[in-house]
């Protein structure tokens, strides 16, 4: 089913994204992480591609099995980096021959040494070209990222936020949000993309801090901030992994309570592959 259809149907629609794992027991070990959160009946899952886009073969596995043998409706991230038009094609056929009716479309972050995007000479430069050759050729539903905080390479806010417009006209369903943690800057990014006349959805993406030196690695990586009061509490208790989880988990319920008091259509976890941080938070919101 299609992720827009399946929004209207699930209020609100909690969905998680996972990544694909490096080896034949991480994978069977993100399968079972997937089993385990079924009864949690979330409106879909996503996959990533690794850096680069090098892990295309596990990516289209676990979204294709997640959706025919656990029963998860699925959305499988396609990027820019390496693929010529005719690889596109065929991964576009391959989902669409396997039942998958769900991609994201992403620009894709450079291969890990190379200091910035360099496109296929037979591929595209940016996620809205990737989305327009999408659109014209499957009946796929078609998620975009955006960002809240302006993407990291962008000069400024309101220059990325064009280009995310640009993004939906050129065929995006609907949105997806990097992380963040500060819910004016999400309100801020939502207001300003309603004001140019997008009307897609907007998902909020959410990344429970259960580690402080991995957040602060993501967060440098992705542009995103951490409000100074969080930084100052986090470097207190950084020591006690358990107390950095039930701290995280007890920031990110706040921020979701917020977010859906203002209505929201759904929000997206990012799991990194774990899911007792996203059953903790969905457990608190049903409380």
């Amino acid at each position: 089913m299609r992720i827009t259809d399946i929004i209207k149907r699930h209020k609100p629609a909690f969905s998680l994204e996972f990544f694909p794992p490096k080896s034949d027991e991480e994978t069977a070990q993100l399968f079972q992480t997937l089993n385990d959160v079924r009864h949690l009946n979330p409106a879909f899952v996503s996959v990533t591609y690794g850096a680069g886009g090098g892990t295309r073969d596990r990516t289209l596995q676990i979204v294709e099995q997640a959706k025919s043998k656990i029963g998860l409706e699925s959305a499988a991230h396609l990027t820019c980096v390496g693929h010529s038009r005719s690889d596109l094609t065929e991964i576009l056929d391959e989902l669409a021959h396997s039942g998958v009716e769900n991609v994201v479309a992403l620009r894709g972050d450079p291969p890990k040494g190379e200091p910035r995007f360099t496109p296929n000479p037979n591929g595209f430069r940016y996620a809205s070209e990737l989305t327009a050759f999408i659109r014209e050729s499957y009946p796929l539903c078609i998620a975009v990222a955006g960002y809240p905080e302006g993407h990291i390479e962008s000069p400024d806010k309101e220059s990325d936020w064009a280009h995310l417009e640009q993004k939906v006209r050129a065929g995006a369903d609907l949105i997806i949000t990097q992380l963040f943690f500060e819910n004016s800057h999400f309100f801020a990014f939502e207001r300003h993309m309603r004001e140019r006349g997008v009307s897609v959805p907007i998902i909020p993406g959410i990344m429970p801090i259960t580690n402080y030196q991995q957040i602060l690695r993501f967060t440098r990586m992705c542009g995103a901030s951490i409000p100074e009061r969080v930084v100052s509490d986090l470097e207190a208790i950084q020591h006690d992994p358990e107390s950095v989880h039930r701290y995280g988990i007890e920031l990110a319920t706040k921020q979701c309570r917020d977010l859906l008091a203002h209505g929201v259509p759904g929000i997206h976890f990012y799991t990194l592959n774990k899911s007792r941080a996203t059953q903790e938070i969905l457990s608190n919101l049903n409380q």
